[in-house]
């Protein structure tokens, strides 16, 4: 045999070879049957299957490295938000505990006292006509009592009487500029619409031994009037009862006329 055809043999069987080694790695019976008869070559083939995996996944793919980073993402993150939510339940708590406790709010107590509003419906004086009203400033205290003796006011003006007046008919009188409810009609403009009022009162004493002895009184009271009135030529208390005598001379603001208070058995 000639050395080219020897090498031609060679060449053939080489390629013969290789061919029979290509199609036994894609065959699977033949990897079944390889790894039977031979165990060494199946760790080998493990091993090389476990790298060529990982080589994928390192180059290419999404391989069990990066499920373990993206595991270990989660974890962190879950690890931190649960350590925030903890501090803000926990906040509150210190915040309450070391707030001083705030007192209680004490209840207000119903009052039951009067308003006045019943009191100035009772109080309302009213026309005929019931155009204009007017509320009474004055209300008599529960010791009014009618007077038993027969008193008096003389009128004067200068020295000039001008009217008599019977003040003894009823247990109060009211003196003032308002038609509507004065007892007693007052026209001088510096005198007030309810200006004052004569009160006849039941009071209690004790006589020179000791005895408790009633008596009806006469008092005068001014009402809040802007000019006063007078007794004798002094200025009486605003809102207070001031006993009133035989023979006192009053006056109501700048009126120029002058009341004395008599009764028939006065001297």
């Amino acid at each position: 045999m000639s050395h080219a055809s020897s090498r031609r043999r060679d060449d053939y069987e080489a390629a013969s070879n290789s061919i029979r080694r290509r199609r036994d790695d894609h065959d699977p019976d033949n990897d079944e049957r390889r790894s039977r008869d031979y165990p060494s070559s199946r760790k080998y083939d493990d091993r090389e299957h476990t790298r060529r995996e990982r080589d994928h996944a390192d180059g290419y793919g999404y391989g069990e490295r990066e499920r373990e980073k993206e595991r270990q993402r989660d974890r962190d993150r879950y690890d931190r938000d649960r350590g925030r939510s903890s501090r803000r339940s926990a906040s509150p708590r210190r915040r309450s505990g070391s707030r001083s406790p705030s007192p209680r709010s004490k209840k207000s107590k119903p009052n039951f006292g009067a308003s006045g509003l019943l009191a100035a419906e009772t109080n309302t004086v009213k026309s005929v006509d019931g155009k204009n009203s007017t509320v009474l400033k004055y209300n008599e205290p529960p010791e009014a009592r009618k007077p038993v003796l027969a008193w008096r006011l003389y009128v004067f003006k200068g020295d000039e009487q001008q009217d008599l007046l019977h003040v003894h008919r009823q247990s109060a009188y009211l003196f003032g500029r308002d038609r509507l409810v004065a007892d007693i009609f007052v026209d001088h403009p510096s005198c007030s619409k309810q200006h004052a009022a004569i009160q006849y009162r039941y009071i209690q004493e004790k006589d020179e031994f000791g005895t408790m002895k009633g008596s009806i009184k006469p008092y005068i009271i001014d009402l809040e009037s802007t000019n006063g009135t007078h007794v004798n030529g002094e200025t009486i208390p605003k809102s207070r009862y001031y006993e009133l005598h035989a023979s006192d001379v009053i006056k109501f603001g700048l009126s120029p006329r002058e009341y004395v208070f008599l009764h028939e058995d006065a001297s």
